[in-house]
C-alpha cells in the first residue's frame, strides 16, 4: 500500500478510496505562531470534497452519510480546514487525515445495540454495604447532648 503524502488519492477505508481529482485544494494565510512567515506564506488549508459523488458508494452508503453529515455539507461540499502547523504540507496531510477520519466514521455501522443485563448479587451487596456506611457516618455527625 503507498504512503499517505500530501496528494494522490484518498483513502478512506479498505474498500473506498477518494480519487485525486475530486479533492479540491485552498490556501490562505494562517492566524497563529509562524512569526514573520505568518503573514507571508499561504500555510492554512482547506480541503474540500463532494461525498455523495464518491464513485463506489452503494444506495446504503450514501443513505448513511445523508444521515449522518448531511448537516456539515454546504451545497453537497464538505470542507475541513487545518491551520494547526507551521507548514503548509503537515497542515495538507492533517486535512487529508480529517477528511478520511470524517467519511469513514459517517460510512461505520452503528454500534449493536445495548444488551441489557441485571446487576450481579455481589454488586448489588457491596452497594448495600456503601449506603450502610454512608448513613452511619451521616448519624455520628448528629448534635452534641
Amino acid at each position: 500500500m503507498p504512503t499517505d503524502d500530501a496528494s494522490g488519492d484518498l483513502p478512506v477505508t479498505a474498500r473506498l478510496t477518494v480519487p485525486a481529482a475530486m479533492l479540491g485544494w485552498r490556501f490562505s494565510r494562517s492566524s497563529g505562531p509562524g512569526g514573520q512567515g505568518v503573514n507571508t506564506a499561504d500555510s492554512r488549508v482547506e480541503l474540500s470534497v463532494r461525498p455523495l459523488d464518491i464513485p463506489g458508494l452503494t444506495e446504503h452508503q450514501l443513505a448513511r452519510l445523508t444521515e449522518r453529515i448531511g448537516d456539515r455539507l454546504v451545497d453537497g461540499v464538505l470542507t475541513i480546514a487545518a491551520s494547526e502547523h507551521r507548514q503548509q504540507l503537515r497542515n495538507r496531510e492533517a486535512a487529508r487525515a480529517r477528511m478520511a477520519m470524517a467519511i469513514g466514521q459517517a460510512l461505520a455501522p452503528p454500534a449493536p445495540p445495548r444488551r441489557k443485563t441485571k446487576p450481579t448479587r455481589g454488586s448489588k451487596e457491596r452497594r448495600i454495604t456503601a449506603k450502610k456506611q454512608r448513613g452511619q457516618l451521616k448519624k455520628q455527625r448528629g448534635s452534641l447532648d
